[in-house]
């Protein structure tokens, strides 16, 4: 019941938001894009709440941070921006992108979902991002919650070798994520991966670009099928295809 009401305002907000501020060229507009930017994709509450967090050395998750915050992460050294929400025509972006470009910080675009399982072809460019970003780097969605906690998982994993039973506590309450809505897909994957390790070794970016499977993820998260039941699956279809 609670997630299914949570669903419903968060679909009606979003249809809302996404109604106007799309023009940042005068100062007319500007004020609009403002208007829309702290109102409808709630950047007043990300002035003081950042969901600010590092993940490794040099590697930092966030929220959708401000201008302001852009400036102190530029101070403290910061020279990537990965944006997880990726490149759009609504004034968060549009922000974001003046912002970069005024502190010199390089804006990467690579874009996921929160509430579906992302396809591998949007995946792997985000492992890629990650591979070839200049330090110190920072990733972002607009919550910090979602994206930013599988992103983050996904890096503990490939790149400092942590386990996958480490690298979920990157999507928890803490962070406030709540696996008990749509983006609980997010922790199914992870899950799903680690019921993969059962039937044998194999490195998460290996799983994501040889036998992960979005469609069938999503699947079986909709309808609450065991975690190592699609492992199986997935791992027999990709030995079918091989």
């Amino acid at each position: 019941m609670l997630a299914k009401l949570w669903t419903k305002l968060d679909d009606a907000e979003r249809r809302l938001r996404r109604s106007f501020g799309k023009d940042i060229s005068t100062p007319s507009a500007r004020r609009w894009a403002k208007l829309h930017y702290h109102l409808f994709d709630h950047a007043f509450l990300r002035v003081f709440w950042t969901n600010f967090y590092q993940v490794a050395p040099n590697v930092w998750r966030s929220n959708q941070p401000t201008h302001a915050r852009f400036e102190k992460y530029a101070q403290m050294g910061i020279k990537t921006v990965i944006n997880l929400r990726g490149e759009d025509k609504f004034s968060y972006y549009l922000f974001e992108k003046e912002s970069c470009e005024q502190l010199g910080l390089a804006l990467v675009n690579a874009k996921l979902w929160a509430r579906n399982a992302a396809s591998a072809r949007k995946i792997i460019p985000v492992i890629d991002a990650l591979r070839e970003a200049e330090r110190p780097m920072m990733f972002h969605c607009k919550s910090g919650a979602d994206r930013a906690g599988f992103v983050a998982a996904m890096y503990l994993m490939i790149f400092e070798g942590a386990s996958v039973q480490e690298a979920k506590k990157q999507l928890s309450l803490k962070y406030i994520h709540l696996d008990f809505t749509k983006t609980g897909v997010q922790d199914y994957i992870l899950c799903v991966y680690e019921a993969r390790l059962q039937l044998g070794d194999i490195g998460f970016e290996d799983w994501i670009r040889t036998e992960y499977a979005a469609t069938s993820i999503q699947e079986g998260w909709d309808n609450k099928v065991p975690e190592l039941e699609i492992a199986k699956n997935l791992m027999t279809l990709e030995q079918t295809n091989a």
